[in-house]
């Protein structure tokens, strides 16, 4: 018997500055209402769901855009979709900033949730890759400061057992490290949610739309491909408050292919039915690690960070 999940990513439009938090779950609770009428079992929305993309400005004080960070999941404004996905039987995973306190301090995350069918919490990911800067860059047509407003994520990359297999999440810039999807390779992870919020222009690099767009894809279906493990990679998209973010949400099958493929920058569902068995062929063979990988020659990559020149051979 298979093991068949039906997935829905759900892409959000542009969230502006004016937007209120209940317009926005609003907008969510459509979306899962949508995936309820196509028969979804599990709705992924994107990363920073609940705001505009905030790091784009900046703040004198690394604590001025507080107000954009949630404190409880669920809090008073998100019960409500928490709610209306438990009656409707459809698990979510939600990005959103994290504001918490921990070790005696406040702390604050890129964070993503998995909620199940329930409406009980699954597991927590807090965002590693983050990218960007700390500090304000005049030379940048806009900034790109989540160096500034978040912490390293502290969570690691988890799987868990839930929705009849293996997952795991990510965030955006977390898609384009290898490492990212090897981690939750290793534990025999069957379908990664990844949620992003990326820029059409690069402010400094000049990369056209097309070439980025190609990036985009090309990370997702290179990391589904290379672990054997579906992949939803869903966007926040479209002109946000002056500054357009790019569509492209895909749902990329065990094989790399892309099954499932936006086609607006709007609030728009992409629907797929995915069988995690079919995981199983190149977790077996090709992409065996038990049988093909190497360890004891991959040190210098958890030992070094940066760049360095090692030995000429002869």
């Amino acid at each position: 018997m298979t093991r068949r999940i039906k997935v829905g990513g759900a892409q959000m439009g542009p969230i502006t500055k004016a937007d209120g938090k209940p317009a926005i779950v609003a907008r969510l609770v459509a979306l899962l209402r949508q995936a309820g009428e196509r028969g979804c079992e599990l709705v992924v929305f994107p990363e920073l769901t609940l705001s505009t993309f905030f790091p784009r400005w900046y703040a004198p004080e690394r604590d001025g855009m507080d107000h954009y960070f949630d404190r409880a999941m669920p809090g008073p404004e998100t019960q409500l979709l928490f709610d209306e996905a438990k009656r409707l039987g459809i698990g979510f995973c939600l990005g959103y900033a994290e504001l918490v306190e921990e070790e005696g301090r406040l702390r604050r995350f890129n964070t993503s949730i998995l909620v199940d069918r329930a409406g009980a919490l699954v597991g927590k990911y807090r965002k590693i890759h983050l990218p960007g800067h700390a500090e304000y860059e005049p030379q940048r047509s806009h900034q790109h400061l989540e160096k500034r407003y978040f912490e390293v994520g502290n969570t690691g990359f988890q799987v868990w057992e839930a929705f009849g297999g293996t997952v795991g999440m990510a965030i955006c810039n977390d898609r384009r490290w290898v490492e990212t999807y090897r981690v939750m390779g290793l534990q025999n992870v069957e379908l990664i949610m990844i949620g992003y919020n990326t820029p059409v222009s690069d402010s400094l690099s000049g990369e056209t739309e097309t070439l980025r767009m190609f990036h985009n894809h090309l990370t997702m279906q290179a990391g589904a491909y290379q672990n054997s493990t579906w992949v939803v990679g869903v966007a926040k998209a479209g002109v946000e408050d002056g500054h357009r973010l790019m569509g492209g949400s895909v749902i990329v099958a065990p094989t790399g292919e892309i099954v499932a493929a936006a086609e607006t920058e709007g609030d728009e569902l992409i629907v797929a039915d995915c069988d995690l068995d079919r995981c199983e062929y190149y977790k077996s063979h090709i992409f065996n690690f038990a049988a093909h990988r190497r360890p004891e020659f991959y040190g210098r990559i958890t030992a070094q960070k940066g760049v360095a020149k090692g030995p000429r051979s002869t």
